[in-house]
């Protein structure tokens, strides 16, 4: 049980030090940019693939995929809504974007990453060891979630100590998720685990398209398609790797 809360400290904690990266470097727009495509592409591998397939392969009854789709995609809709009221209602106009965009990246990577953490400590289960391949989908799609939030939260104004604590509060809920995954989940029915995928799944893509990909494209340009094809089939070949 330490090992899966471990395992997914450690897996979130590219949220952290992308984090820690923004504060301490000034990254250009443009490669904040590309470096959100790139991520954008792993998270789309991870829904297609890890998530969607995944949970089609495991459930039992047809509507459980879709219902989790559309649960998870309804969820951070409303949630990222009213964050963004919440926020231009008590803030001073001039911030209020990088606010909101800052935000709807760490509401989405609450999201996702929990259920995700679940998932990893859930293939700790079978006793060879952490999924490696979920594993690293979720180090490589934190990294620039936690870049990008960072800095347009510090350009609203906010202090670097609560962007960390921030942070650091995903990171351990993440830790948590991973340990309920394997303390809580080992026996729970095939439809509970693929709810719990489809659900991430549709607040992944809700995110990527509302928050995400869009920023990433003012940020890093047209070329911004091309790094994300390129995240989309590096993740791929991690999925293609496990299968063999």
């Amino acid at each position: 049980m330490i090992e899966a809360f471990l395992w997914g400290a450690i897996a979130a904690s590219s949220l952290l030090l992308g984090c820690l990266l923004a504060l301490k470097v000034t990254i250009p727009h443009r490669t904040v940019g590309l470096i959100m495509g790139f991520g954008a592409g792993v998270l789309l591998s991870a829904v297609a693939y890890d998530l969607v397939l995944e949970a089609a392969q495991t459930e039992t009854r047809n509507a459980i995929v879709f219902g989790g789709l559309l649960a998870g995609a309804i969820a951070f809709f409303l949630a990222n809504r009213f964050q963004q009221r919440r926020s231009q209602r008590n803030g001073a106009t001039g911030g209020q974007a990088q606010i909101a965009a800052g935000m709807a990246l760490i509401l989405g990577a609450i999201m996702d990453g929990v259920p995700e953490s679940i998932v990893l400590g859930l293939t700790l289960l079978d006793g060879e060891g952490v999924g490696v391949t979920v594993l690293l989908a979720i180090l490589l799609s934190n990294l620039p979630e936690g870049i990008a939030a960072t800095q347009d939260l510090t350009e609203s104004g906010w202090a670097g100590a609560r962007i960390i604590r921030i942070w650091t509060i995903v990171v351990i809920v993440s830790a948590f998720a991973s340990f309920a995954g394997y303390a809580l989940f080992g026996n729970a029915s095939p439809n509970t685990i693929a709810a719990v995928q489809a659900f991430a799944a549709g607040a992944i893509i809700v995110m990527l398209t509302d928050s995400m990909i869009p920023e990433a494209y003012a940020k890093g340009g047209n070329v911004v398609g091309l790094v994300t094809a390129l995240g989309f089939s590096t993740a791929f070949g991690l999925t293609l790797l496990e299968w063999i």
